[in-house]
């Protein structure tokens, strides 16, 4: 079992930056995922990072934007995000998949936090 809290999100306006934090406890060897869900859209793939941090995925909405990071000593992941966009305004979620190698397909992922909403004003 794996819990998973996300923190750090918020209001800013458009052009500034957020930083996600994704704590996690229990069984945490894991590649992590971020993601997000605005209204009436379906949930969608922001960045992954496998567990050694050395291999990174980003979805071109935010590839350049936004940087996906971990502390294993920590059992923390982060998503920095600069240069927001009203576009970017959803709830985001992080999420860990029983695997050390990162994925963008949400099925694959097997733990989920319960979210932190980012909005990003005009």
């Amino acid at each position: 079992q794996v819990q998973l809290v996300e923190s750090g999100g918020g209001l800013v306006q458009a052009g500034g930056s957020l930083r996600l934090s994704c704590a996690a406890a229990g069984r945490t060897a894991y590649a992590m995922g971020w993601f997000r869900q605005a209204p009436g859209k379906e949930r969608e793939f922001v960045a992954g990072i496998s567990w050694s941090g050395s291999t990174t995925y980003y979805a071109d909405s935010v590839k350049g934007r936004f940087t996906i990071s971990r502390d294993n000593a920590k059992n923390t992941g982060y998503l920095q995000m600069n240069s927001l966009k009203p576009e970017d305004t959803a709830n985001y979620y992080c999420a860990v998949r029983t695997s050390r190698f990162a994925s963008g397909r949400l099925s694959e992922y097997d733990y989920w936090g319960q979210g932190t909403q980012v909005t990003v004003s005009s």
